[in-house]
């Protein structure tokens, strides 16, 4: 966990949400019910004007988006950290890799040992994002002594209100370009997970991490960059008041994509066919 989920609300509707001063986003991404690795997806971040060119953390280097244009005058004043709204790639690209590839396998990141895997922990540090859903999958596999594939369940709130993946985001560099051309920046992200709690622990052993909206500002705010601070936001963070159901086997195939994946359908008979390529 966490290898799919549902992220259906508009541009609009998360600028409005989650009160973003920055609106980041050229094309607004369509409706995604089926969300799996490597895809755009929206992501809410605090970062620091492009107008102020001092470097806001330690990836920052003349021309990156971190800084604006290099500059060797006076630094600006300009407007001071924002919380913004933008696009990024499903699964982690650290700043040191050779090539993107290694994004496909570092979709999540483990709340246990974020703060200190190379991969993760400055992201963690400095780096924090949330990620909107409307709900997440899971697969459980058929009960013991039986055979067929495995059921998808969707766990989302009971009212199917909007949910806040804790997330991490990263900038990785292509040096084959021009280090002052925007396209040459990839932003990237992965979902934190946790423990399940009984409840859930029955379909998976794993969960995102929700970040509760009275947390939301703290946890975006990059000059917090003690790690046992940003831990102690995780721990409060809903584990609970989640509710799932079983859905179609649709789910299954990434070509599949639609409102109706995250409707309540029947279960999987025990022996039935279909296959599960979660």
């Amino acid at each position: 966990m966490c290898g799919r989920y549902a992220s259906a609300r508009s541009r609009i509707e998360l600028l409005e949400e989650f009160v973003v001063q920055r609106d980041r986003v050229d094309e607004p991404l369509a409706p995604d019910y089926n969300v799996a690795p490597t895809k755009p997806v929206y992501a809410v971040m605090t970062r620091k004007s492009r107008q102020d060119h001092r470097p806001p953390d330690d990836q920052a280097q003349p021309g990156s988006p971190d800084t604006g244009p290099a500059s060797t005058g006076p630094v600006s004043t300009g407007p001071a950290s924002a919380r913004e709204l933008r696009i990024v790639r499903w699964g982690l690209v650290p700043s040191w890799a050779k090539d993107i590839s290694i994004g496909s396998r570092m979709i999540n990141a483990r709340s246990e040992t974020v703060s200190e895997k190379p991969a993760f922990r400055n992201a963690f540090a400095r780096r924090r994002c949330l990620l909107p859903a409307d709900g997440y999958y899971e697969w459980q596999q058929p009960r013991a002594g039986t055979k067929g594939p495995k059921q998808p369940y969707f766990i989302c709130r009971p009212d199917h209100g909007l949910l806040a993946f804790a997330g991490i985001y990263e900038l990785w560099r292509d040096r084959s370009m021009p280090e002052d051309d925007p396209a040459a920046w990839l932003w990237t992200a992965a979902v934190i997970t946790t423990t399940a709690p009984d409840e859930l622990g029955e379909i998976h052993d794993r969960m995102p991490m929700v970040i509760d909206r009275a947390s939301w500002s703290d946890w975006l705010d990059p000059a917090n960059t003690d790690a046992g601070d940003v831990r102690a936001l995780l721990a409060p963070a809903a584990a609970h008041g989640l509710t799932s159901y079983p859905v179609s086997l649709a789910v299954n195939s990434v070509r599949n994509n639609g409102p109706e994946l995250v409707k309540e359908a029947e279960p999987v008979s025990p022996g039935s066919g279909g296959r599960s390529d979660a």
